[in-house]
């Protein structure tokens, strides 16, 4: 699996490990994530540092994660997003919706942990 996660206090870290999240990739990154949030976890960031291309479908797929995270309570953060990537969180409007921070370093400090 390219996806694998990381605790920092109180914060889980889904890190992707591929350059395109797209399917299958796109499946274990969701089932991740989702089983999380069904966990209780309520503090997610995903890091997407190593991604530089997604596609309409990943986009959908980080909406509907963040809907469960926000509806379970959570919240849901994105650190690393390259600037092919920020465009089309930007062309879809997610960006509106999604915190997105440059580093690691500064999303992890966004939680107040």
């Amino acid at each position: 699996m390219n996806v694998t996660t990381s605790t920092h206090g109180t914060v889980v870290v889904v890190h992707v490990t591929e350059s395109k999240l797209t399917y299958p990739i796109l499946s274990d990154f969701a089932t991740t994530v989702a089983g999380l949030v069904a966990s209780g976890q309520k503090q997610i960031l995903v890091d997407l540092s190593t991604v530089g291309y997604v596609d309409s479908a990943t986009i959908g797929c980080l909406m509907d994660l963040y809907r469960q995270s926000h509806t379970a309570g959570g919240q849901l953060k994105l650190s690393g997003v390259q600037k092919r990537v920020e465009t089309m969180l930007t062309m879809t409007g997610a960006h509106n919706f999604l915190e997105v921070y440059a580093d690691q370093a500064s999303a992890l400090a966004s939680f107040g942990g």
